[in-house]
C-alpha cells in the first residue's frame, strides 16, 4: 500500500516531455528518415528531353522603334 501512496505523490511530468517508449517510436522515425533521405550533393539537375524547348523570355522587349 505504501508504494501506491509515494506513486501519487511523485511530482507530475514536465509538459511536452515524451515517454521512454515516445522517444524510442521517434528515434526508429528519424532513422528511418535518416535512410530514405538524398544526399544533396548528389543531386545533378539534368534537361528534360521530353519538355518542350522554350525560350526563356525576357524583360526586354525585341521590337526596335
Amino acid at each position: 500500500m505504501l508504494p501506491v501512496v509515494l506513486a501519487a505523490c511523485s511530482p507530475a511530468s514536465e509538459p511536452g516531455a515524451v515517454t521512454a517508449d515516445e522517444a524510442h517510436q521517434l528515434n526508429e522515425a528519424a532513422a528511418m528518415l535518416d535512410a530514405n533521405s538524398v544526399d544533396l550533393n548528389a543531386v545533378v539537375t539534368a534537361h528534360d528531353e521530353t519538355a518542350p524547348d522554350t525560350d526563356i523570355p525576357s524583360n526586354q522587349s525585341d521590337q526596335t522603334r
